[in-house]
């Protein structure tokens, strides 16, 4: 070997001993604070195989484009498809929807999961748990664009995107341990869980309330009667949050408007979902003359699906002894996403005031249990105005996600596709009612939603959902 010249000693000793000597691991390097992270550089190797610098900005669209999946729609567009955007192959493996999965849930929040298959298996009535689906937290950003829109899901925190955090939502409507005054998700048939307004004399009769949902209580009760499960904050009945993330981890999987288009278990030809989530329990005309129009479907109806979609058929005799029949519909097992009973929400009041009094409906927010109030909007973020009229929803507010309607002029196969109930005689607060009910028909679906009613108003319609937010 030949010896090293007095250049290539000097530059040994002065570059390549000190750049081997001062090395660091990635884990012991300084983290990077000065100035914007897109500023900065990354080493990079091109299609030749040559070491090089970039831009982290000019990297991130490339990056974003394999880590999100996502839809678009238009807002002039009746049609109610939607498109499907980002990485294909996330659409196929739905990797934010497929986490979704049933658990018992006890009282301090630990979860024992379910066998995804099989949740028949295990005991139900409360004792071992509240039955829940956990929605995992992902990341989720929603674009405008002249006049599309676009919702964007990703399980990692690209720059831009919001952090969506972990919510567990009852997999039934919300039942009532009626001896603690307890709101419970179970599957359970004593005296202790009458649902409806507790009439015992319904007992053993066609139109029994055991193993129903509740009835009959007001916003402020169904927030109480959940809150006793720890005597904190974390327990909830149905969030406007819980109800909206729930939304729109639908929409991107079917990529339609429509909720209520027919179920449909095979998937495209690309390996995509499709179809919806059938009418769900929205097509029986005579439920009022039936029991008064009290919850009638069991809780669990459709807990043989565990944690997938689809629907199952309840059959019944209805007071003239006449076979009767609806199909109770399930979305990763949450049962009802809409339909059967109206459900009761938080985290949301509505300033409608008449057209003397400024002529405006405000809709704000609020994703603090803690600040969840029916007298004022403390602590509650204006998102955009409502609807003035009742009618079906052509276009919804959008803003940070909110699927409250802001115009309508739709129709049950357009834009849409569900109703939207308001009345603005009178200048009040308003609480929000979401889903519809048995008798709704054509006008029932995920966003479907009535803001007529005071958050004091009870009725045999209307229940809610138990929630959980870590």
């Amino acid at each position: 070997m030949a010896a090293l010249t007095d250049a290539e000693i000097t530059k040994l000793q002065n570059y390549i001993i000190p750049a081997f000597t001062n090395a660091k691991r990635i884990s012991d390097l300084e983290v990077a604070s000065d100035g914007s992270p897109l500023d900065m550089y990354v080493e990079i190797l091109d299609k030749n195989g040559e070491t090089k610098k970039c831009k982290v900005a000019s990297l991130l669209p490339y990056v974003e484009d394999q880590l999100y999946y996502g839809v678009e729609w238009d807002t002039t567009v009746s049609t109610t498809a939607m498109t499907r955007i980002g990485n294909s192959d996330l659409h196929k493996s739905l990797p934010i929807q497929s986490r979704m999965r049933g658990c018992l849930l006890a009282d301090d929040g630990t979860p024992t999961y379910l066998n995804p298959t099989n949740w028949l298996a295990y005991t139900l009535d409360g004792s071992a748990g509240q039955l829940m689906v956990e929605i995992p937290a992902h990341y989720r950003k929603f674009v405008s664009i002249d006049t599309k829109r676009q919702c964007r899901l990703s399980e990692y925190p690209i720059p831009g995107y919001t952090y969506v955090p972990k919510v567990y939502i009852s997999a039934m409507e919300a039942s009532l341990q009626r001896s603690t005054g307890k709101l419970c998700s179970v599957v359970n048939t004593t005296t202790d869980y009458r649902g409806g307004a507790n009439q015992s004399d319904w007992d053993g009769t066609y139109k029994t309330l055991l193993g129903r949902a509740v009835s009959v209580l007001s916003r402020p009760a169904f927030r109480n009667a959940a809150r006793l499960r720890n005597g904190d904050t974390k327990w909830n009945m149905y969030t406007l949050d819980a109800h909206q993330t729930m939304c729109w981890l639908y929409f991107v999987e079917y990529a339609d408007r429509n909720s209520q288009l027919a179920f449909n278990s095979a998937k495209t030809s690309e390996g995509y979902m499709q179809g919806g989530l059938g009418n769900g329990v929205s097509t029986y005309g005579d439920w009022g003359t039936f029991n008064g129009a009290y919850p009638f479907v069991p809780c669990g109806h459709t807990n043989s699906l565990g944690n997938y979609s689809g629907e199952v058929k309840y059959d019944f005799v209805d007071q003239n002894g006449a076979a009767q029949s609806v199909m109770v519909n399930r979305y990763r097992g949450i049962e009802n996403p809409f339909g059967h009973i109206w459900k009761h929400t938080d985290g949301v009041n509505i300033e409608i005031l008449t057209d003397a009094d400024g002529g405006t409906s405000k809709v704000y927010t609020c994703s603090d249990p803690a600040k969840f109030t029916d007298s004022n909007y403390s602590g509650y973020v204006l998102q955009g105005l409502e609807a003035r009229d009742s009618g079906y929803v052509k276009d919804i507010i959008f803003n940070n996600g909110c699927i409250l309607p802001s115009a309508i002029g739709g129709g049950t196969t357009s834009y849409w596709c569900d109703y939207h109930y308001t009345s603005v005689t009178s200048s009040s607060m308003r609480g929000l009612l979401l889903g519809g009910c048995a008798g709704n028909g054509a006008a029932g679906g995920l966003v479907f939603c009535a803001s007529d009613v005071a958050p004091a108003d009870v009725n045999a319609y209307i229940g809610s959902r138990l929630c959980y937010i870590p």
